[in-house]
């Protein structure tokens, strides 16, 4: 049976991002207007949160749209981002600040999702020539989802050029088209951006992710995790539903996944498996096509495979029916989505 979680379980400490966000809106004087910015939230007062309260990604979520709301600006989620990490979430934060490289910082951010990013989740590749760190939704927000990136990759980007003590020299890939004024992109990102891309990623040389940092104590680290896997116990490292399903489809990709026997395994009916993930937003097709979109293009791109490949890979009968398929994932045939790709110089 796998765990999981779900939208309306309370586990995001209410201390730690929720009181972050507060502490930024007061900073902000919304504090005044503080029955709007906390309706729905589950927050009782500007003042800091119990140490024992926690959230669910449903009340976290509508703190940020309540707050983005409020301010109005297009400043938010990045600043929001610049304070994120490696924050005051406990020993993951410690062993944040004690990260050797990026590396070692990007698996403890994978390690320590739960707490140091609830609502995405990352995930790290490398291959071809590049590094890839590229996030999916863990609890369905998808009207949300521009803001919730853009916070993510300023918050990994201004964590890594502290850490560093310099500015790496990342590639960014959003999964939205590119707005009407991209200047908070550009001050806070950089100005290698690229838009329409069908995964929001940042890409990055490997060579960058073993290269020494400054602050780097890999013992102190170390400690730091097993202090961090203490106070979190066996139950906070269930992932969230659709992190855990994405990770059961992708594992089990070339198997043909379907509803049935994926609810099996996650120990549920077809039926409450599907409910589940309407609540989420979301339907099984939706997820599957996701996973599968996600592959091809990692394979378009890290491997060089062509139709033909890929289809196999995917266990589709004919690189035709892969087509149809890819422009109903994506809205893009694979001959386009190659040639847009192949404007991403590798990371060599």
């Amino acid at each position: 049976m796998i765990a999981y979680r779900q939208s309306g379980d309370s586990f995001i400490p209410a201390r730690h991002q929720p009181a972050l966000v507060l502490d930024y809106a007061r900073s902000r004087e919304l504090d005044e207007r503080g029955d709007l910015v906390l309706r729905g939230t589950g927050l009782h007062g500007w003042q800091m949160p119990a140490a024992d309260s926690a959230l669910t990604p449903v009340q976290y979520l509508q703190l940020l749209s309540n707050v983005t709301r409020a301010l109005d600006s297009p400043d938010t989620s990045f600043m929001l981002g610049q304070q994120m990490l490696p924050g005051h979430y406990g020993a993951l934060s410690h062993a944040l600040l004690q990260a050797q490289n990026l590396r070692q910082a990007l698996q403890i951010l994978s390690a320590g999702q739960a707490r140091l990013c609830p609502l995405l989740t990352p995930r790290l590749r490398e291959e071809g020539g590049m590094a890839v760190l590229y996030w999916t939704d863990s609890f369905g927000a998808p009207s949300q989802l521009p803001a919730l990136v853009e916070m993510h990759m300023t918050a990994v980007t201004a964590m890594c050029r502290w850490l560093s003590g310099e500015r790496l020299p990342w590639r960014y890939c959003i999964n939205r088209s590119a707005p009407a004024h991209i200047e908070q992109h550009q001050v806070h990102l950089g100005s290698d951006l690229r838009f329409n891309c069908h995964l929001d990623a940042m890409l990055i040389n490997p060579a960058w992710l073993d290269r020494p940092w400054p602050r780097g104590n890999g013992m102190a680290a170390s400690v730091a995790l097993h202090s961090a896997a203490d106070e979190a116990g066996a139950e906070a490292l269930a992932p969230a539903l659709l992190t855990a399903l994405y990770d059961y489809l992708l594992a089990n990709i070339r198997l043909g996944p379907t509803l049935e026997g994926s609810a099996a395994d996650f120990g549920i009916s077809p039926a409450t498996l599907k409910r589940h993930l309407a609540r989420h937003g979301s339907h099984f097709q939706a997820e599957l096509d996701q996973v599968r979109a996600h592959v091809a293009i990692q394979l378009f791109q890290m491997r060089g495979y062509d139709n033909e490949a890929v289809a196999q890979y995917l266990g589709f009968h004919d690189a035709t029916n892969f087509r149809r398929s890819f422009k109903r994932w994506t809205g893009l045939t694979p001959s386009l989505l190659r040639d847009g790709l192949l404007s991403i110089p590798q990371l060599i």
